[in-house]
């Protein structure tokens, strides 16, 4: 979803005000647009007769932000200890949560099934054997090799590490069966910010097909399909935003045609996080310097740490600043990482920047802190929640140097050999 214009407004009326109480560099996040792309995403596919979202918390990893996908009605998807934990904090137990996990140990299988538990995505037929108890209810992720193709972010599926091949899903359920599961679904992640609707109802298309195989093979029926995420946003103006009404009705359509022929329909689960959060964040810096050698470069006091996805895609994230508008002058805006590619924009058109003026970097509201890191010994940013009430909250206080030297703060343990 494209940012709303009264976001953008009462952006621009109070951020100097919000710079000067906190300080710079933060993510800003707005409750209000998160809330209404929620809802605008439940309404798209009521045409269906259950629908859940699975908010990926990988995304925006923050209890605030949970507390209020749990408010819209979401449950989470995780893929680590620390996004299960997170999410049982904030009061998510069972069905609530979907574990789509890759590569996973058995400590994190035991987690997973503590505390309530959650359903269960395997990423490979291998891992029931690691399952310590094998639960009513499980999944597969699913990797259809040939059968599709991906895109630029998440690879081509024949070279993915992800999901169970196509002649092992048969044998996949058939197993889990023997074993005494009695419910099932079925998943797959494709793509990642995808913005032709067209392929998300392909993948529907094509699980509901899935289904109807594994099925007639074994007998059984399926409790739902997980399209997964991927849903993307118009990270640049010129781009057209994804057209998640008439995804939402062509998939109903899917399900309607599937009903007629089986009787019944699996519930529809899809587990975004960019598509929620993503528009509905601004990372929020100041410009400190200025050089002029065979380009412009404008420093700011962030860094690539804030947000990694420019330097690690190439992504774009747009760019603005603080009561100036045009196109002055070209420059690369960028951090001070010792690594060239700490750039937020490369040969952008930007009105003309003085030390001192406020630059928001948009559409940071997923992977931006949540991809964060630490080279050179740089700390991560605040993170702020403008409320729908107008006020601003604190949700995560910067990092510290103290932070990062905690792990040197230890007991002596030697040994020898």
């Amino acid at each position: 979803m494209p940012v709303s214009k009264d976001y953008s407004e009462r952006l621009a009326q109070n951020l100097e005000k919000i710079v000067e109480h906190y300080g710079t560099p933060f993510h800003l996040y707005d409750e209000k647009g998160i809330r209404e792309t929620g809802q605008q995403l439940i309404k798209a596919f009521s045409g269906v007769d259950f629908f859940r979202e699975y908010f990926a918390v990988k995304a925006l990893p923050n209890p605030t932000i949970l507390k209020l996908m749990q408010d819209i009605g979401f449950g989470f998807d995780c893929s680590s200890i620390a996004e299960l934990v997170m999410s049982r904090h904030i009061g998510a137990r069972g069905e609530e949560i979907m574990f789509t996990s890759n590569n996973t140990s058995g400590n994190e299988f035991n987690v997973a099934e503590a505390d309530g538990g959650c359903i269960l995505n395997l990423d490979d037929i291998s891992l029931l054997d690691k399952v310590p108890e094998v639960p009513e209810l499980i999944c597969f992720r699913y990797n259809p090799g040939e059968r599709r193709t991906g895109n630029s972010i998440i690879g081509n599926p024949l070279e993915a590490k992800y999901g169970v091949a196509h002649d092992q899903l048969i044998d996949a359920y058939r197993k889990a069966k023997s074993l005494g599961v009695k419910r099932f679904g079925l998943h797959t992640m494709l793509a990642s910010n995808e913005l032709n609707h067209a392929y998300m109802v392909e993948t529907a298309r094509m699980l509901l097909d899935r289904v109807d195989w594994i099925s007639n093979e074994l007998d059984i029926k399926f409790d739902f399909i997980n399209i997964g995420g991927g849903l993307g946003i118009p990270y640049r103006p010129e781009e057209k935003p994804l057209d998640i009404v008439s995804m939402g009705k062509e998939i109903s359509e899917l399900f309607k045609v599937f009903k007629n022929s089986h009787g019944y329909t699996p519930k529809l689960y899809l587990e975004s996080g960019r598509y929620i959060t993503g528009p509905h964040g601004v990372l929020v810096t100041t410009a400190i310097n200025r050089k002029e050698i065979y380009r412009t470069y404008v420093g700011v006091d962030s860094c690539m740490s804030a947000l990694m996805r420019p330097g690690m895609y190439g992504a774009y994230h747009h760019v603005s600043v603080l009561n100036k508008d045009g196109e002055d002058e070209v420059v690369d805006v960028v951090g001070s990482l010792c690594e060239n590619n700490d750039k937020f924009a490369i040969q952008r058109p930007l009105p003309k920047i003085e030390d001192g003026d406020i630059i928001c970097i948009h559409d940071t509201g997923a992977h931006g802190q949540a991809m964060g890191f630490n080279y050179n010994g740089k700390v991560r940013p605040k993170e702020l929640l403008l409320r729908e009430d107008g006020t601003v909250q604190l949700i995560r206080r910067e990092e510290t140097l103290d932070d990062l030297f905690a792990t040197l703060d230890f007991d002596a343990d030697n040994l020898s050999l």
